[in-house]
């Protein structure tokens, strides 16, 4: 993990950067904010900025999210000064440690905010099988392309690979294509120097350069627009890129991984992706089954989850009951994985007694259960109470209450919803100039949405 320290932490720099590196963290440091945003635009990269309180918080992040420069943002400063806290709370921070530092609160911090536990677990033979080849192909320098339906875990099985490799010991960066605008994406890879463009303050290096010697992915890649993919395709056979007003080419050492929910041999009969992108990029693939495929997993990732929960929320451990456990493993779970957390999270919010019983597990649809009496009558019959509605009313009914189910994760909605990403975010826009309520986008996708 990647720290960046901003300002003396009234004193307290060297104790926190200490505690940071036991922690397994690399810690670069920076007086104030404008040398903190050279280091962020030099290609050192960060997953976690911490900075000192009487520093300007909300310049740092106003300027992280002008130059869509996506990293968690923390606020250090003495307990007493609440008033000062609360400041970098309203002006972005996403937590606010006290000083002196305390080593488990720090590691609570870096464990939270940047989550960089990234075990698989799982103990079902199907998912035991892909692991095996993921094992074999992780040595190698080849392009991987992991295939998968929503909620899988394929940027995990990503980061699973990179552990693997014999690339490790350097930057793993990961780029979600659909939740970058496709006017910024080419910058966000490429780099850009200062005046390419209207907002291009200064020299920024693009992900590329920020993963020299490590690992690329490049997350949902078929909602990358197909001109693009030939300036990525050139990227990827001649190991070198060009950065937009830049006036000449920079070698770069990446291997790349790249995800998809989609079946790239449709997108490329329907002219939406490159065929040579295409074959340049599946060397190996990975077809990570769902959830509902891999039914041993079910009750072992419920247990997992229900841990995880208890400690997040600081709540006592939670027992899942015999019933509860048969309820998950009849549900078809067509968010996969990512819905059993959801679903886990409700659970342990709601048991009672410190144990999950059914009455906890709160499903967001009905795949699995057995229609009630009070159904029957309707059962045949599902759409009848959509009678004498616009179809345009009931498409826009379902893709808001898919987003807040989502949280308003724009990406995870358009998966669920099996629409690309553009189409989305036309479908919101037409909604927001009709005078209806948008979800905010979600954690993650503010700056690009």
């Amino acid at each position: 993990m990647r720290l960046l320290i901003i300002g003396s932490l009234d004193g307290q720099i060297g104790a926190a950067s200490q505690i940071a590196i036991s922690r397994g963290a690399k810690v670069s440091h920076a007086d104030d904010v404008a040398q903190g945003l050279e280091v962020l635009r030099s290609g050192k990269g960060a997953d976690l900025v911490m900075i000192d309180v009487k520093r300007d918080v909300k310049s740092l992040v106003d300027q992280l999210a002008a130059e869509r420069i996506i990293i968690p943002v923390v606020a250090c400063g003495t307990s007493t000064d609440t008033q000062a806290a609360v400041r970098a709370i309203r002006a972005g921070a996403r937590e606010y440690v006290p000083l002196p530092p305390d080593a488990d609160l720090i590691a609570a911090v870096l464990a939270a905010v940047v989550e960089e536990s990234h075990a698989i677990i799982s103990s079902d033979p199907k998912m035991a099988s892909v692991l095996k080849l993921a094992d074999q192909v992780a040595p190698s320098d080849a392009s991987i392309l992991i295939t998968g339906e929503s909620g899988t875990g394929k940027e995990l099985m990503a980061r699973y690979i990179h552990r693997k490799s014999k690339r490790s010991a350097h930057p793993f960066i990961a780029v979600n294509c659909a939740a970058i605008p496709e006017t910024l994406l080419e910058s966000e890879l490429f780099g850009h120097e200062k005046g390419a463009f209207t907002g291009a303050v200064a020299r920024r290096l693009g992900k590329f350069e920020e993963a020299q010697g490590g690992t690329l992915l490049l997350d949902e890649i078929s909602e990358m627009d197909v001109r693009l993919q030939s300036k990525l395709l050139r990227a990827i056979q001649e190991r070198e890129i060009d950065r937009l007003g830049g006036g000449k080419p920079v070698k770069v050492d990446v291997r790349i991984i790249a995800t998809t929910n989609r079946t790239l041999q449709d997108e490329v009969k329907k002219g939406t992706f490159r065929e040579d992108l295409y074959f340049r990029l599946n060397v190996m693939t990975l077809l990570l089954p769902p959830l509902r495929e891999r039914p041993k997993d079910i009750e072992v990732l419920a247990r997992h989850f229900a841990k995880f929960y208890a400690q997040a929320n600081g709540l006592p451990e939670r027992s899942i009951n015999d019933e509860a456990l048969l309820q998950l493993k009849r549900f078809t779970w067509r968010g996969n994985v990512r819905e059993l957390e959801n679903a886990m999270h409700r659970a342990v919010l709601l048991a009672s007694n410190g144990v999950i019983g059914p009455e906890a597990i709160v499903l967001t649809g009905s795949e699995g259960a057995p229609p009630s009496s009070a159904d029957a009558d309707s059962a045949d019959r599902p759409t009848q109470n959509l009678i004498g509605r616009t179809v345009a009313d009931v498409e826009r009914e379902l893709i808001l209450d898919t987003l807040y189910h989502c949280l308003g994760n724009r990406t995870h909605a358009a998966n669920i919803l099996g629409i690309s990403i553009r189409t989305l975010r036309n479908k919101l826009k037409q909604y927001g100039e009709e005078g209806y309520k948008v979800p905010p986008p979600g954690e993650g996708e503010r700056a690009g949405l």
